[in-house]
């Protein structure tokens, strides 16, 4: 028998943090720097607060190798206040050309990002007078945008998955493309983000303000939990949709692949090319950029780290001056 929408795995989601639709990420605790500290002393201190905000080991391994290199060409005993954006435009020039190995523009581009995530979050922290890393240039890398869906695109996809739910042409009513289509179009999760959700993840006891808790299993991992705002009609498709398709656990009971299928049926049907997660994903980050959300806020709406933030929020900015152009 299919489930009642007011049953108790309706009901049971009744998160305490109200104050916003993310949750706010875990800040490392106030330490004891001044602009007379070494930087030695500063890099160990980040890499406590890279510990404790859950970055992956490779991220705190990319930093470590690339501020060695600033460390070694500043020499030992460089002291905070002594390090100016002069001072690091003439580190990026030594590494362009003047360290005798090959520097790639997207391993520039990289370290261009160590810097300005370092001393951004000195300046955050009050442990620096200013921002000296701010006014550095990143250096474009001519790697391929991102796809994305146009308006257009979107409505014929809509179309589609609304014709889809009420049953057109003789089918059964299938709310599982729409309710799919419009959680990561309007939420912007990753794959596994969406096949891990849980039915008490969703918390709809605010009927006007419904909201999606992303969770994670993995301590290490925590500093990605978020809370999303959903769009105000989507419980009602989601209670069509578990009319259909009875759940008491996940969301979707399905693998990732077999939800791609779901998609791909949609996209040949609308005749959109290409229809992915990755594609809703990058969608749902631009439109939200475009409209003006601020850049912290849209970053923990994707779960993205500070430093993979500087590389998404270049991209978005360039994929917005493409879209105006075409307008």
């Amino acid at each position: 028998m299919p489930e009642n929408p007011n049953s108790p795995a309706r009901q049971l989601p009744l998160f305490p943090n109200r104050e916003g639709d993310i949750s706010p990420s875990a800040r490392t605790p106030p330490l004891q720097l001044t602009p007379e500290s070494s930087l030695d002393e500063a890099l160990g201190a980040f890499e406590k607060h890279m510990q404790e905000r859950g970055f992956t080991e490779n991220t705190q391994q990319a930093f470590r190798l690339d501020m060695q290199l600033l460390s070694d060409y500043l020499g030992p005993g460089a002291i905070l206040r002594e390090i100016g954006t002069a001072t690091l435009n003439a580190f990026l020039r030594w590494m362009e050309s003047g360290r005798g190995v090959p520097c790639s523009p997207k391993t520039l581009e990289r370290r261009i990002t160590t810097l300005k995530v370092f001393f951004g979050w000195l300046a955050e922290e009050a442990f620096i007078v200013q921002d000296v890393a701010a006014p550095l240039i990143h250096q474009t890398v001519s790697a391929p945008l991102p796809d994305t869906l146009s308006d257009e695109e979107i409505a014929a996809l809509l179309q589609v998955t609304e014709q889809m739910r009420r049953g057109a042409d003789d089918e059964k009513p299938d709310a599982r493309p729409h309710l799919l289509l419009t959680l990561v179009l309007n939420t912007g999760i990753k794959k596994g983000e969406c096949t891990s959700i849980h039915l008490n993840h969703l918390d709809l006891a605010d009927t006007d303000h419904p909201a999606l808790w992303i969770r994670y299993r993995n301590p290490r991992r925590r500093h990605k939990e978020r809370r999303i705002a959903l769009p105000r009609a989507w419980p009602n498709v989601l209670d069509e949709y578990l009319g259909q398709y009875p759940t008491r656990q996940f969301l979707f009971p399905w693998t990732a692949r077999n939800l791609e299928y779901v998609l791909t049926g949609v996209a040949e049907t609308a005749g959109v090319s290409r229809l992915t997660f990755e594609t809703l994903r990058w969608t749902c980050a631009l439109r939200d950029h475009i409209e003006g959300m601020e850049a912290d806020v849209l970053r923990r709406k994707l779960g993205l780290s500070e430093i993979s933030w500087y590389e998404v929020e270049n991209r978005l900015n360039l994929m917005a001056r493409q879209q105006a152009f075409r307008r």
